[in-house]
C-alpha cells in the first residue's frame, strides 16, 4: 500500500493520508525526475501540485516561440531521452509532449488541484506533516521524507515603479505573453534584459511592434553556438581541464570575434566572467538566438533605468521621455518555498536551500535548486532517488512473513 486514508468519510472536512514513502511537491521536470528514479527502485510516493497539469510552468507561463536553451541531449530527464526525430533545440511543445510520454512511461500519477498550505516537521514523531486543500477540504500528508520540487521559478517578480498606476496602458508580466501578435505597430517598454527578456523583444519585432528594452545592469551575452557546436557543450568540454576563470576568457574572447563589442549598444558585460557569475550568484548569461542583430539594426532600442511613469510615458533615469502604449516585464521569477515551509532554518529567506540536498536533512530533500538548470535537476534527482531508495530498503519496507 502507498498510503493509507483516514476520515474518509464525507461527513468529514478533514483527512488524514499516511505515505509509506515521500511526498514530492511539484509535478515539473525536478519533481517528475525524481518520481521516476523512485518508481524504479519500488518506492512509492506521492507527488502534490496546486495546478490541473505537468509542468504547468511550460504550459501556462511560457511564450510560444520558446525553445530549449541548450542542446536536447543536456535538458532530457533520467532514464528516457528524448525522441531521435526532435531537433537539437526542441519547442517548448516538443518538450511539453516529451514529459508528457515521460510521465506515461513510468506511471506518474500527480494529485492536481493541491495547493500545499504548509510543511511542518514533528520533532516527536520524526515525519513531516503537509497540509494542503482541496476544494474545502483540508488534508494532512503523513511521511518520513519530503522532496521540495517546486523549483527556483515558481512565483513572478513584479518590482515596484513610481506611476505605474498612473501609466494607463498595458502592462504584463513575461509569464502572460505568449506572442506578439496584438502588439503589431506599438510602442512596447520591455523591462529586463535575461532570455525572456531579450527573447520577447525578439517576438515584438517579428510581429512588427516597436520595442525597447530597459537594461539597468551588465549582462554577459553569449552566442548560442561557436562555430557550429554549442557553446554550453563547449564550456562543459573545458571546463573538464582548465579552471573557470580561463574557460571564461576563453569564452568572452570567442564571444567579442563572434558578436562584436555590445558596449557601444548599450550593453556592457559584467566584470566577473559567464560562468563565475553563474557559480556565485545564479545569474545566468543570455544565449542570443538573434536579438543582437536587431538591437544592432535598430529595431530593437536599450535604455537605461527607469525613473517613472506618467500617463502614456515613461521617465528614464537619464532624462528622457518615451511615449509607450505596453510594458511587458521579463522581471524574472522567484521560490515560493518560504511561504509555506515551516522550517526556517532549512532554507533562505530567498527560497533556496541551506543545506547540501544530498544531506536529506530531518528528511527532506531539494530538487531543482542548484541553478544548473534541467542537466543540475536531473542529476539531483538521480542522487535524491538513490538516497531515499536506499534508506526505505533499509528501514521502512514491511517485512515479508511465510506462512507453513
Amino acid at each position: 500500500m502507498v498510503q493509507q486514508t483516514l476520515d474518509q468519510s464525507p461527513l468529514f472536512s478533514r483527512r488524514c493520508i499516511v505515505v509509506n514513502g515521500p511526498v514530492i511537491i511539484g509535478a515539473g521536470p525536478s519533481g517528475l525526475a525524481v518520481g521516476a528514479g523512485l518508481k524504479i527502485q519500488g518506492v512509492p510516493f506521492v507527488i502534490l501540485d496546486r495546478a490541473d497539469c505537468i509542468a504547468s510552468l511550460w504550459k501556462n507561463k511560457t511564450y510560444d516561440r520558446l525553445k530549449l536553451h541548450l542542446p536536447k541531449q543536456f535538458c532530457q530527464l533520467p532514464f528516457f531521452p528524448f525522441p531521435p526525430n526532435f531537433p537539437d533545440y526542441p519547442s517548448k511543445y516538443q518538450f511539453i509532449d516529451y514529459l508528457e510520454a515521460y510521465t506515461k512511461k513510468f506511471e506518474i500519477n500527480p494529485r492536481f488541484n493541491e495547493s500545499v498550505e504548509s510543511a511542518k516537521y514533528d520533532k516527536v514523531c520524526g515525519l513531516w506533516r503537509v497540509q494542503t486543500v482541496v476544494h474545502d477540504c483540508e488534508i494532512e500528508y503523513i511521511c518520513r521524507w519530503l522532496v521540495v520540487a517546486t523549483g527556483e521559478n515558481a512565483e513572478k517578480v513584479i518590482p515596484q515603479f513610481e506611476g505605474l498606476d498612473e501609466f494607463g496602458g498595458h502592462v504584463m508580466h513575461a509569464c502572460d505573453y505568449r506572442s506578439g501578435e496584438s502588439f503589431q505597430g506599438k510602442k512596447v517598454l520591455v523591462i529586463g534584459c535575461g532570455n525572456s527578456g531579450m527573447e520577447v523583444s525578439l517576438d515584438l519585432c517579428h510581429h512588427n511592434a516597436f520595442p525597447s528594452m530597459v537594461v539597468r545592469s551588465s549582462v554577459h551575452v553569449l552566442p548560442r553556438e561557436i562555430a557550429g557546436k554549442s557553446t554550453f557543450e563547449l564550456a562543459t568540454s573545458l571546463m573538464k581541464w582548465l579552471p573557470v576563470k580561463i574557460v571564461d576568457n576563453i569564452l568572452l574572447i570567442l564571444a567579442r570575434f563572434s558578436l562584436g563589442s555590445l558596449d557601444k549598444y548599450g550593453i556592457k558585460r559584467p566584470l566577473i566572467g559567464p560562468l563565475e557569475l553563474k557559480n556565485t550568484k545564479g545569474k545566468t548569461p543570455v544565449l542570443d538566438i538573434g536579438t543582437l542583430q536587431k538591437i544592432k539594426s535598430g529595431n530593437i532600442q536599450i535604455v537605461p533605468g527607469i525613473k517613472k511613469f506618467s500617463r502614456g510615458h515613461v521617465e528614464l533615469v537619464n532624462g528622457t521621455n518615451l511615449d509607450i502604449d505596453s510594458v511587458i516585464l521579463a522581471t524574472g521569477y522567484c521560490s515560493n518555498v518560504p511561504s509555506w515551509l515551516k522550517e526556517s532554518d532549512l532554507f533562505s529567506r530567498e527560497g533556496m536551500p541551506t543545506t547540501s540536498f544530498t544531506e536529506g536533512k530531518c528528511g527532506l530533500y531539494a530538487v531543482g535548486f542548484t541553478r544548473r538548470g534541467l542537466s543540475g535537476a536531473s542529476l539531483d534527482a538521480i542522487r535524491v532517488s538513490q538516497d531515499i531508495a536506499k534508506i526505505w530498503n533499509e528501514e521502512t519496507r514491511p517485512l515479508c512473513h511465510s506462512f507453513m
